[in-house]
């Protein structure tokens, strides 16, 4: 589309999304057109909270999350609309569920929750993502890389996770933009 007037994929210009397709394929755990049932068999042996981020297959997503839940393997859409991303859901949840300005930082914030929440306070917050006979628990802690990480992705993450101060660390300027070219902590 020419400029931002939206398109039927997304409700805005495409090259909005540039700077976040970035930074989802840095992640190392965007599977890219990964089918439903491609996904399901790569997660098909793994634990609750293992995960991986795929393109949607319905017109009107670009990303879902494939995911490992107390009752196998799903499938969360990942909604964009007016420039931020959150998760579909039932009507009910949707006004519930935060808004994120890009993938990685929407992933990062389910990650973060799961780490520290525990699944009866996760029941009550925005983390849980309904099905429509009840409440279904997102746990998101393990994703699957498409390909090993190099140890110094590892380490960013493990500095980010630490740190949201990269710049006042005591290394190379070259270093800590490579820090902060990835500045998540999943």
């Amino acid at each position: 589309c020419s400029g931002c007037s939206g398109c039927s994929r997304c409700s805005g210009c495409s090259g909005c999304l540039d700077p976040d397709l970035v930074s989802v394929l840095a992640a190392g755990w965007y599977w890219g057109s990964l089918t439903a049932n491609e996904a399901k068999e790569i997660l098909q042996d793994a634990s609750e909270g293992t995960f991986l981020v795929r393109d949607s297959s319905q017109q009107d997503y670009l990303f879902t999350i494939s995911a490992v839940t107390s009752a196998g393997p799903t499938n969360l859409r990942i909604e964009y609309k007016h420039g931020k991303f959150k998760l579909d859901s039932v009507v009910l949840v949707k006004p519930r569920l935060k808004q994120f300005d890009s993938v990685v930082h929407l992933v990062e914030h389910y990650v973060q929750l799961s780490r520290t929440s525990d699944k009866a306070a996760m029941a009550n917050s925005d983390s849980a993502a309904a099905a429509p006979n009840g409440m279904v628990q997102l746990l998101l802690t393990k994703p699957v890389y498409t390909t090993t990480p190099s140890l110094q992705h590892l380490s960013r993450i493990a500095i980010n996770r630490r740190t949201r101060r990269v710049q006042d660390l005591p290394l190379p300027n070259r270093l800590k933009d490579y820090l902060t070219d990835y500045a998540y902590n999943v």
